[in-house]
């Protein structure tokens, strides 16, 4: 065998396993993804567990400063506060938002919440004003509110809100696709979208510096952000988007935190 046959069977062995080589590292390479892939689609990561995991949150298209505290369970008169936002409340994407309050603000809250008790004083006998320390704390009377309450559409109750069970966090009415929603009580609608996970098409109105209600899975939004709503307004149609059934998943929040509306609607 002369020299050059020799050294062109080499060169094919080499080449050979070259390929061989790549085509491994390639098949591994792409199981790794396919593997990454398959496990973050076996776990998804809803939005508001990333919010209240990172402690801050970074303005994407679509956001609004009502829909970033709905999601992470805050007071949007809060988070405007810490951040340093003025009315009306304009966010800009890209922007990081503080989801904590900072540190003066926090120990000032504090000490304006918690006075130190004066030496050789009894207590008052008058009763302090109820505070909710966890959303919907079960043995926390309800706060009274001078609002007006009324039951935001007809149907069958079919879930009922459960403290501190972040999956049920109003009651459910059931219904007929197309059904009228309402507007529980006057107020302005400050949230009119799809962006927040798990709640479809989805309205926020605020009533005043401390209420706000919700209406989630609707088929259709009637109303715009900032516009002026009536109790009893015609709002949405009923839906199922983000649902397994058609129904209203309808929520009252103070200061951001879910409270059973069963203790403010009046009874059916």
């Amino acid at each position: 065998m002369d020299l050059e046959s020799v050294s062109l069977r080499r060169t094919g062995i080499a080449l050979a396993a070259l390929s061989a080589l790549l085509l491994s590292a390639c098949q591994s390479g792409y199981q790794t993804v396919q593997d990454k892939q398959r496990e973050r689609a076996a776990k998804p990561v809803r939005s508001g567990e990333r919010i209240a995991a990172s402690g801050t949150h970074t303005v994407q298209a679509g956001d609004t400063l009502f829909g970033i505290a709905f999601r992470a369970g805050l007071s949007y008169h809060d988070l405007a506060l810490w951040n340093g936002i003025d009315e009306p409340y304009t966010i800009r994407v890209g922007q990081t938002l503080r989801l904590t309050p900072p540190p003066a603000y926090a120990d000032n809250s504090t000490l304006a919440r918690k006075p130190a008790p004066l030496p050789n004083t009894r207590p008052r006998t008058r009763p302090a004003p109820v505070v909710q320390s966890s959303p919907g704390s079960a043995d926390a009377a309800p706060v009274l509110s001078n609002i007006a309450w009324r039951w935001p559409a007809k149907g069958e109750l079919v879930g009922r809100f459960v403290a501190g069970d972040k999956t049920r966090q109003g009651i459910d009415i059931a219904g007929k696709a197309g059904q009228r929603i309402e507007a529980a009580a006057d107020g302005t609608v400050v949230y009119s979208g799809a962006g927040l996970i798990g709640y479809g098409e989805l309205l926020i109105v605020k009533h005043d510096n401390e209420w706000i209600s919700a209406y989630a899975h609707n088929a259709r939004r009637l109303v715009a952000e900032g516009d002026k709503v009536k109790a009893g307004q015609h709002i949405a149609d009923m839906g199922a988007t983000g649902s397994v059934r058609t129904m209203l998943h309808f929520e009252i929040r103070r200061h951001g935190k879910p409270v059973d509306p069963l203790l403010y609607l009046p009874k059916p």
